[in-house]
């Protein structure tokens, strides 16, 4: 029963402590950006950038060449079964 009524003293205590503060890396990130390198902006954030990039492309590519695949299919004559 004492943890029970001790527990709003501490819930206002966990909350009253300093956290920890957290550093803004915004800049850091807008100065890897804005740098001239002669990159694209959506692969300048690195490997996981450009995987993500590639995969994009990929299922990208494959959608479209299966749609244009059932496309066709879909337009040719069904030949008649005797």
């Amino acid at each position: 029963m004492r943890h029970l009524l001790s527990l709003p003293r501490l819930a206002s205590r966990a909350f009253s402590t300093t956290a920890r503060q957290l550093k803004n890396k915004v800049p850091e990130r807008q100065k890897v950006f804005l740098e001239d390198n002669g990159l694209p902006v959506h692969i300048k954030g690195g490997t996981t950038d450009v995987l993500l990039y590639r995969l994009t492309m990929t299922i990208t590519v494959a959608g479209t060449g299966f749609s244009l695949y059932w496309l066709l299919l879909a337009c040719m004559p069904k030949s008649k079964a005797q």
